[in-house]
């Protein structure tokens, strides 16, 4: 596997805001997961991603990339032999797939997902 990033979370006070804002300015398509309240953008040629809100966790600038992995925890394991710290392990996104985050030795959170699909 090659290991694409999939998937950007840009961190928003107001993600239906923040849709908008980025449709406007990039021409972006913006569409709100119901199941999940999370407002989603798809960007041509790239990868698409997300709106997450602000909180105790997640601060202005705290962009999150998610890279594709066929198998989420030996990659968690092998970020944590080489300095990184699991912060979120394997959950399911119900119909989607799976996803994990963890920390690169710098303190920068790095989200893992594997499709139940895969294309």
């Amino acid at each position: 596997m090659s290991h694409p990033i999939v998937h950007v979370e840009i961190p928003a006070g107001d993600a239906k805001a923040a849709g908008t804002f980025y449709a406007d300015l990039f021409g972006w398509r913006i569409q709100t997961e119901p199941n999940f309240d999370y407002v989603m953008f798809e960007a041509q040629g790239g990868p698409g991603g997300g709106f997450t809100s602000l909180d105790a966790h997640t601060e202005p600038g705290d962009v999150v990339i998610y890279v594709q992995t066929d198998d989420i925890e030996a990659t968690l394991a092998k970020a944590t032999t080489l300095g990184g710290q699991v912060m979120q392990t394997k959950m399911e996104v119900p119909g989607m797939g799976w996803l994990a985050v963890f920390t690169d030795p710098t303190g920068n959170r790095i989200g893992l997902w594997k499709p139940m699909n895969p294309a």
